[in-house]
């Protein structure tokens, strides 16, 4: 009886020692868990801690639209601060980038945006004139379109295209208004309406390159199709090039 209490003993000598080895195996990962911070995909990498600034209209009716655009930047890692359409251009502090969107009241946004000598993002069309990105002919260098859902994109190669191919690309899951502008010859087209090839729908300038009226870019300068209220119809190609143009005025490509 003895011996074969010593046998059993023997073989759960095992059993424990494995358990043992399992428990502080769990309690140590339990303790690097602890110690270890969590990494955070809206805290780190190339975009973290950039600071964009969005000119919108604080009180309009479009309102919310924005503040979806500018949490869709803070999830990708940039610190938004809203500014109402009436303040200075002095007012965007230490932004590195500025965002413009067409809620804007074009009257009520006061001047010396042109000059401004940080990177500039646009959907506003009726602004393109005066940030000299355009010539001054309404619906003939800048303008809406009104029923719209395809892109012909010209300059594949260009950071801003996102890596999607030449041709005709969807970028609107429904049919919806889009923005255009003739730019000067100093800029980089990036794409057109689909059949409109002399309506650009994203086109930029390089720091220091011709825009219209022979005036120098001071940095920076994208113009967008978006409208209003599109951004929640962008399709997954139509986001694509929108995160690609911030991160290529931010100078981030």
């Amino acid at each position: 009886m003895k011996l074969q209490n010593r046998r059993a003993e023997q073989s759960s000598a095992p059993i424990r020692k494995r358990r043992t080895f399992l428990t502080a195996a769990a309690g140590l990962g339990a303790l690097l868990a602890v110690m270890t911070p969590a990494v955070s995909a809206t805290t780190s990498g190339p975009r973290s801690g950039k600071k964009i600034v969005m000119v919108v209209q604080l009180n309009g009716p479009s309102l919310a639209v924005d503040q979806r655009i500018a949490t869709h930047l803070e999830a990708r890692g940039y610190s938004v601060r809203m500014l109402d359409q009436a303040q200075p251009p002095e007012a965007v502090g230490d932004a590195e980038l500025v965002v413009i969107s067409s809620t804007v009241s074009s009257k009520q946004v006061v001047g010396g945006w042109r000059y401004l000598a940080k990177p500039l993002l646009t959907w506003e069309n009726d602004l393109l004139d005066d940030f000299a990105m355009t010539g001054k002919r309404h619906d003939v260098d800048f303008g809406e379109a009104e029923k719209e859902r395809y892109l012909w994109l010209v300059n594949a190669p260009h950071p801003i295209a996102a890596g999607l191919p030449a041709g005709v690309t969807n970028v609107y899951v429904k049919q919806a208004v889009m923005s255009w502008g003739k730019p000067g010859l100093g800029a980089t087209t990036i794409a057109t309406l689909y059949g409109q090839p002399e309506k650009a729908a994203i086109f930029a300038y390089e720091k220091g390159a011709t825009m219209d009226y022979e005036s120098l870019a001071p940095a920076r300068r994208v113009m967008f199709f978006l409208n209003n209220d599109t951004f929640a119809n962008l399709s997954p190609a139509g986001n694509s090039l929108f995160d690609a143009a911030v991160d290529w005025a931010m100078g981030l490509s």
